[in-house]
């Protein structure tokens, strides 16, 4: 499949890549070791060259459609709304911006949290989104009026590291923070509904199974623990494998494989019937390291990775990869895809978003 797709392979110089350089950095005082590891992700040798990858006799590409300046600061999570006609993106300022997608142009933007936000999601069917910030707390928004946050959840003791809405309960929230504690909320009243320390180590990122939500996978240093998506305890043993930490995660659109992401290598994991967490191929690092990745809305095998500036673009079934080099002028920090519109979101330490289909 990915042969059919990527037949002709040609590179060309950018004369205008060359974008300001990623000076910011965030600096304060009493940070943990958490906060900087989370801070200081950017240190690789940056590519020379922009690979475009495309078989237009097939009416196959993967090409940029659309960026914009999205922060004076890192940008470092992104998500879509399940009709692709909102894109949250949010990092190092504080807040988190809304945009239309078609153009892409800014729509509003939230601004509550004291520190930095380190992911954004939306409700899969409400117009509502959640954030989650180094300031312990958990907010939940109304996409169509973002003057002020609908819920501040707070009682995590140490920095929300991720989030997630369950995928068939729309009153459900859970989070995890860097002390290794897992909690849902409910939105509707306001409370915590459980509270289970799971991890000796931090958690990096979590994410529910979609459509079914029988679990809720979660990163913790160099393991995947597979939780019940109902009681948030785990339900098996942890998913191992990594060499290197785990620095983020993600499911198909059908729930049915999961892929995790170390510097070193991408693993997929199969959920499909009475293969609940069975390992089914890895890609190695060739060179750049890996930060994050999603699966392709309209290529079910075909997995996005971001990597330092470059993007790559691997077959889990015909175990073939193709670099888009110059993706962005820093690391893309995370990246999104939208179902309905079958296009992929990227950010960047460059602090841009960009679409790509």
């Amino acid at each position: 499949m990915f042969d059919r797709f990527f037949l002709s392979f040609w590179q060309y110089n950018n004369k205008n890549a060359s974008l300001q350089g990623d000076v910011d950095r965030l600096l304060e005082e009493g940070l943990d070791e958490n906060v900087e590891s989370f801070l200081s992700q950017d240190d690789m040798d940056p590519r020379d060259t922009l690979g475009r990858c495309m078989d237009a006799s097939k009416g196959f590409g993967f090409a940029e459609v659309a960026k914009a300046r999205a922060s004076a600061s890192k940008v470092v999570c992104c998500h879509f709304s399940s009709d692709g006609k909102l894109l949250a993106t949010g990092g190092h300022d504080k807040k988190v911006l809304l945009w239309c997608t078609d153009p892409l142009k800014p729509k509003s933007s939230l601004e509550e949290h004291s520190f930095l936000i380190t992911d954004v999601r939306f409700s899969p069917s409400m117009s509502r989104l959640a954030t989650s910030s180094f300031d312990k707390t958990v907010r939940v928004w109304d996409a169509d009026n973002t003057d002020y946050s609908l819920r501040t959840f707070t009682g995590h003791s140490a920095s929300v590291m991720s989030l997630d809405f369950h995928p068939n309960k729309e009153d459900i929230i859970c989070s995890c923070d860097s002390d290794g504690e897992v909690r849902s909320w409910s939105i509707n009243n306001g409370s915590c509904l459980t509270c289970v320390k799971v991890f000796k180590g931090g958690a990096t990122q979590m994410r529910f199974q979609p459509r079914k939500g029988k679990y809720l996978a979660a990163a913790s240093e160099k393991a995947i623990y597979i939780l019940d998506g109902e009681t948030q305890h785990a339900c098996r043993s942890p998913l191992q494998g990594h060499t290197k930490d785990i620095q983020s995660v993600c499911w198909d659109s059908a729930g049915d494989y999961l892929a995790s992401v170390s510097e070193d290598a991408v693993r997929i994991w199969s959920f499909t019937s009475g293969q609940d967490g069975e390992f089914v191929n890895e890609l190695n690092c060739s060179g750049n390291k890996f930060q994050t990745c999603v699966f392709h809305p309209a290529h079910p095998s075909l997995l996005v990775i971001g990597c330092y500036e470059s993007l790559e673009l691997w077959d889990i079934r015909e175990k073939n990869a193709m670099t888009l080099n110059n993706a962005h002028d820093g690391l893309i920090a995370a990246l999104a895809a939208s179902s309905a519109t079958g296009k992929v979101a990227s950010v960047s330490h460059d602090r841009l978003v960009k679409l790509w289909k």
